[in-house]
């Protein structure tokens, strides 16, 4: 059937339609600043004082449009999100249409993964900034009307996408991945989504 998804999501709906042109300049420092100190000493040992000045801005100014480096995190993610979801919608298959949905489905979870290996502690603040904040992110509904549509037909889609997207979690990722290795994760999740949705076990 066709894919009935809206177009790519950001996982911030707070960025302004249009900015002054000061306002783009020093977005685009703090971003630049922050990605490049993020790759240098990782996210956790960047402190917020640290990107404004390197970025050239005041505290107050990087605050103001940030608020914290959860804030930077999404705004980071931000175009890669929009590229795997543009590959989604528009994409050559399996990742976009025109595959079986169980191939469509495999190929997710493998684009998925592969981005959320690249940028993973960006995506694990993302998502654990506040309790739920991973499931308010309007790229997370995005993902989740994907699977749905793919699982159309069955006894309950919305159900069988969330349970889907669960161990896609960077928190999720970042636990096991030390223990089983990302060859054995890309195994298991190709093998979990091709499969889906699952007979019921005996009563």
């Amino acid at each position: 059937m066709p894919e009935k998804i809206n177009g790519p999501q950001s996982a911030s709906s707070s960025r302004p339609r249009k900015e002054r042109a000061d306002a783009a300049r020093n977005r685009a420092a703090i971003l630049r600043a922050a990605a490049e100190l993020f790759a240098e000493h990782g996210v956790a040992d960047v402190s917020m004082d640290q990107i404004a000045a390197a970025a050239g801005v005041g505290k107050g100014t990087l605050f103001r449009r940030f608020t914290d480096k959860s804030g930077l995190a999404v705004a980071l993610l931000d175009e890669r999100e929009r590229e795997l979801q543009a590959a989604v919608l528009s994409g050559p298959p399996p990742l976009g249409p025109g595959a079986p949905p169980a191939e469509r489905r495999a190929a997710f979870a493998t684009a998925y993964l592969d981005y959320v290996l690249a940028h993973l502690d960006l995506v694990r603040l993302s998502e654990t900034s506040t309790p739920g904040a991973r499931y308010r992110i309007g790229a997370y509904r995005f993902w989740h009307r994907h699977l749905a549509v793919l699982l159309d037909g069955e006894e309950d889609p919305e159900g069988v996408a969330h349970t889907l997207l669960a161990p896609l979690a960077a928190e999720h990722l970042a636990a096991v991945l030390p223990e089983t290795g990302a060859e054995r994760l890309r195994a298991t999740l190709d093998h979990l989504f091709r499969t889906a949705p699952w007979a019921p076990g005996p009563a």
